[in-house]
């Protein structure tokens, strides 16, 4: 691994190699090992999660190398440079159709994809239901018994290289139309209510004691999360501006998936 992670970053630095077979090939089988799990965009080491770097680069270099082909499948027709994902019976994942995976992204066995899309670098965990309409971006890592629920849109990214992939840890439920994106980090068994929107520049303001916490780029674990607003001044008057609140924190008795919704009803949440 430490070879083929030397010659991506040669490759990087030098791109006339890119038409080399050697140099497709090394991309090539960055991608492959993405698709089959061997290797993650970023991974978690206690509480801190490490961007794998080069991985992104080969991602990144994938594209150019790739040709444009017709993609055929029935009916339906298709025009792209990556080819889609395959074997979902072997990988013991259901995709409900038109569920769409790109190559390069990793489902691990249990994940349940409805009418969605996941895109190339993304890793999803077992047990995850990714619902209808749902996105799943570019290198977004998911964990495991997340419920991405209808209309979810989880940012992708790619570039700059540094940049943090937006994270949603185990067993968080992401209520509909809630859009995460910029890196943002989900601790575990966070609940966000519908249409909580969520950059690196959202105020997520803690309003359960009695002075207000803010957070930006990060819901802390357990968290119960809905939309909300708040006052800012503008040369033209005052406003109101999107924010998240943290109204409360999930309790023992909602631990479940099944029992999700009630962790939003004790809160007269919407999901």
């Amino acid at each position: 691994m430490e070879e083929l992670k030397s010659f991506i970053e040669m490759i990087w630095d030098d791109r006339t190699m890119l038409k080399e077979d050697k140099s497709k090939e090394a991309i090539r089988s960055v991608v492959e090992l993405l698709d089959e799990g061997k290797l993650r965009v970023a991974e978690q080491s206690g509480d801190v999660w490490k961007v794998n770097d080069w991985v992104k680069k080969a991602v990144v270099m994938y594209f150019p190398i790739q040709q444009m082909e017709t993609i055929e499948i029935g009916p339906f027709e298709f025009h792209d440079k990556i080819p889609l994902k395959k074997n979902y019976a072997k990988q013991g994942v259901r995709v409900v159709p038109h569920a769409i995976a790109r190559h390069g992204c990793f489902l691990e066995s249990g994940v349940i994809l409805m009418p969605s899309y996941v895109n190339i670098g993304a890793w999803v965990g077992t047990g995850t239901m990714v619902d209808t309409w749902a996105t799943v971006g570019s290198c977004a890592q998911i964990g495991r018994h997340v419920h991405l629920s209808g209309g979810v849109g989880i940012g992708g990214v790619l570039e700059p290289l540094q940049a943090s992939p937006t994270i949603i840890e185990d067993n968080c439920f992401i209520g509909s139309r809630c859009i995460i994106v910029e890196g943002v980090r989900v601790r575990k068994e966070a609940v966000l209510g519908a249409n909580v929107v969520l950059t690196q520049s959202t105020h997520i303001i803690d309003v359960t004691g009695p002075e207000p916490i803010i957070y930006r780029g990060e819901v802390p674990e357990r968290s119960v999360v809905i939309p909300g607003s708040y006052t800012k001044k503008f040369a033209a008057g005052d406003y109101q501006v999107n924010c998240a609140l943290i109204i409360g924190q999930r309790k023992p008795s909602t631990d479940t998936k099944v029992s999700l919704n009630e962790a939003l009803r004790e809160y007269d949440v919407a999901v």
